[in-house]
This record gives C-alpha cells, structure tokens and sequence, in this order.
C-alpha cells in the first residue's frame, strides 16, 4: 500500500512540478561569485533559490546576500514600464513616448545651453559593455565632456595610487590563489568578512599556513578578530601610521636594496622624511602604542613575502590617494612586489567597479584605460568609433563636482544609469537640491530610489538575472554573466536602453547594436594596445575557462596572473615612491567643544550600497532593518545615549536619528554608523564636500559630530 501511494505520489508531482535553471552572477560586490537560480512551478505557483557555481575566484562559494539576491528582482515594486512626472506624479507612457522626451529636452538644452549642459552620471554595477558604451554615447552621442560614475567614490584613491606608484592600475596585482602562500598580510581599512565574505576564506587559509595577519581599523570587526594584530588607530590617521612603519622598516633594515636600487625612484626622498618623524608624534597622532607599530613593522619587514590590501577606510579620505601611495611605499622598500606571493589588493567594493572605470566612465579615460588628453590616445578612439579626434570632447569632472555644475546651473540635464547619489554621495542636501534645477533629468533603475524620484522621467532597467555581459572583478578577471531570465514587463537592457536613446538622437548608425556580444567585439578593439587590454578576450573562452586575466593582448595568451614581475609600467619601468606627509591628517575635519566625537561610515554584511537593491529583498532586510549608531558604553554614557535608544547624530552640515547600539570595541573618540539608509537616516547628510586633491574622493571617513538622545532633541 505504501508503494503504491509513493509510486502515485511520485507520478502525481511530476505532472505538477518543473524545474529550470538560469546561470548567472551575483550583482552585488567584487568578488562576483557565480551562480545558478533554480525556479521549480509547482501548479501555478514559483519558488526560487540560488546556489553557487564553481568558478576560479569564490570556488563556489555564496554569501548571505547573494543567495538572496533574486528577491529584489522579483520584487513588487520593482519598475517594468517607462514613468514621466506630471504634476509631480509618476504616470506610465510608452517607451516611443520616453524616448520623444528625451529627443526633445536633451535637443533643446544643448540648443540653448551648449553641447556640456547635458551631463551622464554612470555606475560600477554596469557591464563591461554597458560602461563602454554609455562612455561612448556621452562622448560621441551626446558630445559632452561631463561623464562620470559613481565608482569615484568606491576605487578612484586605489587607482590613482596604483597609476602613480606602478604606471598601472589593476586592483590586484596578484591572482587570488596567491594569498594563502604568503608569510604576512596587512588588511588596512578593510572589512572582508563582511563586505567580500568568499574572500575571507584565502586569509584564513593563509593563517592556517602560518601567516601573521595584521588589521588596520579604528574598529572591532569581523575581520580584525581574525587578525593577530590589530592597530586601532583614529580615524583618518592611515598616513602618518604607515609612516611609522616606515620608519622603522627603513631604520631597522628590513629593505630591500637592490631592488630599490634596479626597480625603484624616490626612496631617498622618503627615507629623509620619515627619519625626521619621532615615533612618539606618530602615538600621539595615531592612538598607536609604540610598541604595537614597532611589532608590525617589524613582522612585515623580515617575512620573505607579504601582501597589502586596501580598501574604503583608508581610501575614502581626503588623503585617500596618498594615503594608499604610502602603503605601496612599504612593500617597494621591502621589494614586496612583483615576486610570488607578494603584492598589493585594492579590495574593489562594487561588482564591476575595476571595469567600469577601465573603458570610459571616468572623466578622464577612454576604453583600455587610456587618457582623454593624450592626442594619441584620442586619435586610436576616434578611429575605432568613425569620428574626427577633434570631435572629442576634453575631461571632464568628478561625481560631485559634476552635481556642483549642477547647483551652478552649468549643467541643465543629466542622464543617471543605475546610481543613487542622493544618498552615496556627501553633503547630500546639496545634492538634493542641486538635481531639482535640472531643466530635464532622467533616471534609469530597478526601483524609485531616493535619487530616481527627482527624476522627470525614469525608464525601467534590467536586473542582473536579465542582462547579459562581462565584469571584471576583484583580482583584474574578466569573467561572463550569462543572463537569460526573461525581463519582466517592458523592461530593456542598459545597453539597449543606450541605443535607443542615441537612435532618436540621429546617432542609430554607431548605436546598431544587436546583442551584448556584438558591444564587446568592439571594446575587444578599443581596448587593443591599451594598459587594460582585452583583445585577446572573447566569449568563447570565458565560458571556457571560467575568466580572463587582463591584461591579454592577443587569443593565444592566457591572461596575466601576476604584474610587474620584470618591470613597472611607467616608461622607464621603475615604480615611484613619494613622501606622505602627516600635515595630511591634520588638515582634515577636526573635532571642537561643539562637535567633540569622530564619525566614519561603513557597510553591513547583509547591505549593499545604497540599499536599493537590498532592502527590497526580505530575508536581508530583516536582518537590518534599520541604521545604528555604533558608540562605547564609556562614550554613551558620557553623552546620556542609552542602549538602543533614538539619538541625533549632528554635523555642521545636518542631522539624522538612527538608533543606538552600544559597543565596546570601537575606540571612545569614534562612532560609527552604516551608509545603505536615505532620508532620515541617510548620514552622508552629515560628510563635508571636501575632496582628495588627487583623485576627488570625498572624506567619507572623518567627521566631526555630537551625538545626544532624540527625547533630549523633542523637549528643547
């Protein structure tokens, strides 16, 4: 009788349940681990999970945020059809009825107000293709010189360094599969644990191996607890630290002389220097012991290898770039670089924020990461493109300087792809109320963010189970999103909504695209000759090999897994070091008898970003449903703050109520709060607009605040 109800049973779901599978990629951080979704139809009724696919940089592996990835693309509110605001509500149109719009408001301004009145604010979650293309549009298309993405405030100090100091940048210089091998590791202003989680397994394999982990953050986490030293510095101190360090690696000669001599310029320079800093300046600047930053100097200094990795604490500083530049000096001076099991990691925090920036995003490059202001590299582009060099506009400017155009009224309407600088940008009310004089502005997304909802017109974008294309994530890999989940509604691809728009603009001829594949042929030879090339590159092999190293110049190379084995890339092959003074952390956001208290932002594991994406997926909502403000029980009860009470975070620029969240592991001058909130919660309402000279990375890191109970706040 059991069998038989089995065998009925059996039969019986058959006939009701089907399963299909959709290869994909996680669209979240660098790492970009690769997956498949797995939809099973039981009568009417879908349900879906997500579960890792091996791949040659996460080996399989999935955090909490990319197993539940899909629920955002299945969300309810996610947009499906083209939206123009009238009388300040969104109604639906047609996509003919969009892109008449944009036709007629983007003709006009530049009619009226010059070819620069119209601006494109990019992104790093867009493909390889797509960011080769919207560069493409603005450039050719659009012939405006204000293009930029919102990768400006995730990578461009680890760029700029990387370039300065090595003529190159590729985030890593190493392959992934390096770090376990190597004998010590310096994790500054990084938290993988939770922001890359299927990182962190290389560094505990190192450990396990016998490495020596040392942590550089003004806070307890994850990660720094894996760590053997931790050197809790205050905030926005990573410079004069490392000059400590430096210090003590050169005087104690742990350096390497006939590398510095063959490879190396400047190093008598820096040496001079940091020979005239005391180590007891340094304590009193850092919050160092002595002592902790002899011993790390020292355990670096004498390993045969090691590696150093970066990310947004050090780099998100008005003193980002060289801030970054004087870790690099590190490992030049102990030849560090270039050899197994040594190297430097920009740990990249958005998907695709390496390639992004590779192939004509940023202002001041064009694909293969050439510069926009080398006649050369100009001429190359233009040929590739069919247009006169002379039609190229110049560089342009950042992110934010591009909304201060805005606010100047330099800039008459803007173009946004996939970004939310409303809420990841500093000094948000200015932003706020920069985008509303725009004459004309569109928004293209997933959802009605904070920054789409002061748009006129919005279009309906495609998710990362939807859109097909190549990301080159955290080590420099090139690899392949294969997406072929059916976009739902009228939902189009970033790169189709790109040519649709050039199409009615008169530019359909260099916009005729008919597949992702077809984009990437063509950034295949853009990007032939340059520092990212990746000519040698096709989708044949990726779906072969799993991923690409770049660069790869021709089809029968096999990527590059380790840079600057023979030489640098700056013409006379040697890399630079240059001083880092510590007037740098001095010149940035003090604190005052007004504002007594230092606040740096960070993320959460089960957030990405602005939250857009995230806080529409249930099951990582739940886990973080709202913002906090991270303070020691010394600190809180010195203010009156009681655990997880509604307090007032204040700046010189504004206020936000999250609530509090006692914590001893975080220094007594710091508090911390996340940044994937908006609106009330949204704490880049509280960061000045100050920007790294270099490479215009805003202080995210370092502000001053006071911090005192919202019941306080209502009385007075």
């Amino acid at each position: 009788m059991t069998e038989m109800f089995l065998k009925y049973f059996r039969t019986k779901q058959q006939k009701v349940e089907s399963e299909k599978t959709y290869d994909t990629q996680c669209p979240f951080c660098s790492m970009q681990c690769k997956m498949q979704l797995i939809e099973q139809s039981i009568v009417t009724r879908k349900t879906y999970k997500t579960i890792g696919k091996d791949n040659p940089t996460s080996e399989g592996r999935l955090c909490i945020k990319g197993i539940h990835a899909h629920q955002h693309s299945f969300h309810r509110e996610r947009l499906k059809y083209p939206l123009l605001k009238v009388n300040g509500e969104f109604v639906r149109i047609t996509w003919e009825e969009a892109l008449d719009k944009i036709k007629e408001n983007f003709t006009s301004i530049q009619a009226e107000d010059g070819l620069n009145a119209l601006a494109v604010y990019g992104s790093a979650s867009l493909t390889n293709e797509e960011a080769y293309l919207l560069g493409k549009f603005a450039r050719s298309a659009l012939k405006t010189k204000y293009i930029d993405y919102n990768g400006r405030l995730c990578m461009s100090a680890a760029a700029s360094a990387a370039s300065q100091t090595f003529g190159m940048d590729r985030g890593f210089t190493n392959s992934l599969s390096e770090i376990p091998y190597t004998r010590c590791i310096i994790l500054a202003g990084t938290n993988i644990a939770e922001c890359q989680p299927t990182m962190i397994p290389y560094v505990e394999k190192a450990k396990e191996n016998g490495a020596y982990i040392i942590a550089i953050d003004p806070r307890e986490t994850a990660t720094t607890k894996l760590a053997d030293l931790h050197l809790q510095l205050k905030p926005g101190t990573d410079v004069a630290l490392t000059n400590g360090l430096l210090k003590i690696i050169i005087e104690e000669n742990y350096i390497n002389k006939s590398f510095i001599q063959e490879r190396v310029n400047g190093f008598e320079e820096v040496k001079e220097y940091v020979s005239s800093l005391t180590l007891e300046e340094i304590e009193d600047i850092t919050g160092v012991p002595i002592a902790q930053i002899r011993k790390a100097a020292i355990k670096f200094g004498k390993e045969e290898t090691g590696m150093i990795f970066t990310a947004r604490g050090v780099e998100q500083q008005t003193d980002g770039s060289i801030a970054v530049r004087n870790l690099l000096n590190i490992l030049l001076s102990t030849g560090k670089i270039g050899k197994p099991h040594c190297g430097y990691g920009a740990i990249t925090g958005q998907g695709n924020g390496q390639g992004a920036r590779e192939h004509g995003q940023k202002a001041d490059q064009l694909p293969g990461y050439r510069a926009i202001e080398n006649e050369e590299h100009r001429a190359y582009i233009a040929s590739v493109w069919g247009i006169d060099e002379a039609e190229l506009p110049g560089k342009g400017v950042s992110a934010y300087e591009m909304i201060e155009k805005i606010h100047e009224v330099e800039i008459t309407g803007l173009f946004i792809m996939c970004s939310n600088p409303v809420v990841s940008h500093p000094n948000a009310q200015f932003v706020i109320n920069a985008l509303k004089k725009l004459k004309f502005f569109v928004a293209a997304d997933l959802f009605l963010s904070e920054t789409a909802k002061l748009a006129d017109l919005i279009l309906p974008a495609s998710s990362y189970l939807e859109d097909e294309g190549t990301m080159t994530n955290v080590e420099g890999r090139v690899t392949l999103r294969e997406a072929s989940f059916p976009c739902q509604g009228e939902v189009k691809h970033d790169w189709q909504i790109i040519c649709e728009m050039a199409r009615v603009l008169g530019k359909e001829k260099a916009f005729s695209y008919t597949s992702a594949e077809e984009i990437f042929q063509e950034l295949r030879v853009a990007s032939r000759g340059g520092k990212a090339d990746y000519y040698g590159i096709t989708y044949e092999r990726l779906r072969k090999e799993g991923g690409i190293l770049w660069p790869c110049p021709d089809m029968g190379h096999s990527g590059t897994k380790r840079l600057f084995e023979a030489s640098f890339s700056h013409p006379n092959g040697k890399a630079v070091m240059v001083i880092a003074p510590n007037k740098s952390v001095v010149a940035k956001e003090q604190t005052s008898e007004e504002f007594p208290l230092l606040l740096t932002t960070g993320r959460v594991m089960s957030h990405y970003l602005t939250g857009v994406q995230t806080r529409k997926s249930a099951a990582l909502a739940a886990r973080n449903v709202e913002s906090y403000l991270e303070i020691h029980p010394t600190t809180a009860l010195k203010y009156q703050i009681p655990d997880h009470a509604l307090v007032k975070i204040e700046s010189k620029r504004g206020g936000i109520v999250v609530r509090s969240k006692w914590s001893e592991t975080i220094r007594m001058d710091t508090v911390f709060v996340p940044f994937h909130w908006g609106d009330s919660q949204n704490v880049n309402l509280l960061v000045s607009k100050k920007l790294d000279p270099d490479c215009r990375m805003p202080g995210f890191k370092v502000t001053a605040v006071r911090v005192r109970p919202l019941m306080d706040q209502l009385l007075q």
